[in-house]
């Protein structure tokens, strides 16, 4: 990567469903910590992107002690934190991992990244699949871009759904990944319910810490019926999904 190129770590304490999954153990440390690793093993320089919220005092204090980058910026509205936080450290390109995501793809946030620069896009939405709860890449993004929208990003106070906001500045050039590499349908690799959870332990057991995307594949076509060990608690998501965005999306700006 370049230097004015970051990935962006989202990451709060508050979770609802399952109430500070970011500091659950994971392997030797926890979460986050493993989600850190990954990036930096990766080749990328993460940045860890919380609240002001006295609650995500525990993830500066954690990032200090781990040498690694923290910028504490708007407690609901995310795009309004990446943007505040390119902005002040000075990045015209980033990438958004969410920490709920502790198997993404590397080499899918590389695509991501190439794909913003080499068709001068800018925003660069997530595969259909990562989307769906397969959970390997986040948004690219360029920090000038979304700064012109910079008083429409700040009306919102509080932002779940990213994609609906990113479509509501149709000036900008958009467009969603499509990978080169094989990804599998109907696998939820995302961290919101205890079944998640466990499930996210029993593959980082069966693959080890530095398992590939292609290695988390394998054990699922091995072990077809996995996917079904979390699977139902997409249709839960999804309603809450639906609820938010049809809120958001009758919001008038």
């Amino acid at each position: 990567m370049s230097r004015n190129e970051q990935v962006f770590l989202t990451v709060r304490t508050g979770s609802k469903r399952l109430p500070k999954k970011c500091l659950l153990p994971f392997g030797e440390n926890t979460v986050l910590e493993f989600v850190i690793n990954r990036v930096k093993k990766a080749g990328f320089d993460p940045i860890i992107c919380t609240s002001t919220s006295s609650d995500d005092d525990v993830l500066e204090v954690l990032g200090k002690r781990i040498n690694t980058k923290i910028f504490r910026g708007s407690l609901n509205n995310k795009v309004s934190r990446w943007l505040d936080c390119a902005l002040q450290n000075n990045i015209e390109i980033f990438h958004t991992i969410d920490v709920d995501d502790p198997f993404f793809d590397p080499r899918q946030v590389e695509e991501s990244l190439n794909l913003l620069k080499n068709e001068n896009l800018d925003i660069v939405h997530p595969t259909l699949l990562s989307s769906l709860g397969s959970a390997s890449v986040g948004y690219s993004i360029r920090t000038n871009a979304i700064k012109l929208e910079k008083n429409l990003i700040q009306t919102f106070a509080e932002i779940e759904m990213v994609d609906v906001l990113f479509h509501k500045l149709n000036n900008l050039k958009q467009k969603t990944l499509v990978t080169e590499f094989t990804d599998y349908p109907d696998i939820r690799l995302t961290l919101d319910y205890q079944e998640d959870y466990w499930l996210l332990l029993f593959i980082l057991k069966q693959t080890g810490p530095e398992s590939t995307r292609d290695d988390i594949l394998n054990l699922f076509i091995r072990n077809p019926d996995l996917r079904e060990f979390n699977l139902f608690r997409n249709n839960d998501w999804m309603v809450n999904q639906n609820l938010q965005r049809a809120e958001f999306e009758n919001t008038s700006v």
